[in-house]
């Protein structure tokens, strides 16, 4: 069974025809019941093996291309800009690239930053295999420390999320923006069992095997009120609909954190977030500690006349 599945965080959907994915789930649940470890096995399998990337495939401008080992994996990495400038981390989610990150790149290099940008384990240039959140936020410390102190990061949807748990863990970063993050590993596990229609036998068992493997327990990684502890200057970029990842975990987040700012999106999703001209201005003005006029929603709509 060879499927691409992009999980919760990278809009849960099935890249195959509607009849292929109705086989999908009447094979798990009937394997669910009858041969629960090759269930658990081929779900697990599907959880942690990252879809591929459709998205452009060039990068933004001429940078220099490094290698940097995180555990088990090495990264393809790329730095744009002066050196000696400032730099800016940037982080993308699952299933993506580091190009994908791209819009921020020329507006940041501008800006006078040097942008730093890669690949995550098991995605783009390197090796692929199962990875999981944990080997996300070991790529942030891992270039942390080869190319920080950071004097800020931007993550999109999962590598948000890893730049969250790496601040819990303590990563320094100057200023933090996360679009679109999840806010619960748990969550996200529950919802991939649902889809897949597999018993929660299947589903414990598979957790219980991701938690060993990686040495952490879910429960640990969402230990999201430990951001109340954090001083770091945070915005939240999210899509009121996005579909991938609710709105609302947002909202959890960013009540947690001191001072967060929060910036409310229409009509843009999930990806389309990431492209968007005003949204990548606010960030980079973030990023440049220019908060004053920073919008609370896009795009600013009007107000409506008042009736007399």
């Amino acid at each position: 069974m060879n499927l691409t599945v992009a999980t919760p965080q990278n809009s849960t959907i099935v890249r195959h025809n509607h009849s292929l994915w109705r086989l999908v789930r009447a094979y798990f649940a009937v394997a669910s019941r009858l041969l629960p470890d090759l269930a658990r096995r081929h779900a697990e399998r599907l959880f942690t093996l990252p879809p591929r990337y459709p998205g452009r495939r060039t990068h933004p401008v001429d940078a220099r291309r490094e290698t940097v080992v995180a555990g088990k994996h090495s990264l393809a990495v790329w730095q744009a800009g002066r050196a000696g400038a400032p730099a800016v981390l940037l982080v993308h989610g699952w299933g993506g690239r580091g190009m994908q990150m791209g819009s921020f790149v020329a507006p940041l290099l501008a800006a006078g930053y040097q942008a730093v940008w890669f690949d995550q384990p098991g995605h783009g240039e390197n090796r692929r295999g199962a990875v999981a959140l944990p080997d996300f936020v070991r790529a942030v410390e891992a270039l942390t420390a080869t190319h920080g102190p950071f004097d800020a990061a931007i993550g999109h949807s999962l590598g948000a999320a890893a730049l969250g748990v790496a601040l819990r863990r303590g990563v320094v970063l100057g200023r933090v923006v996360f679009i679109s993050p999840p806010s619960s590993i748990d969550e996200h596990a529950h919802n991939f069992a649902r889809l897949l229609g597999i018993t929660p036998r299947v589903h414990e068992a598979m957790r219980r095997r991701l938690e060993r493997r990686y040495g952490v327990r879910f429960a640990e990684i969402d230990r999201i009120d430990e951001l109340q502890q954090l001083r770091v200057p945070a915005l939240f970029v999210h899509d009121s609909a996005d579909v991938a990842v609710p709105f609302r975990h947002t909202l959890r987040l960013s009540e947690r954190m001191p001072g967060a700012r929060l910036l409310k999106t229409y009509g843009l999703g999930h990806y389309r977030v990431l492209r968007d001209s005003a949204v990548v201005a606010a960030v980079v003005d973030f990023v440049r500690a220019r908060v004053e006029a920073l919008p609370t929603e896009l795009p600013v709509l009007p107000r409506p006349a008042p009736i007399y």
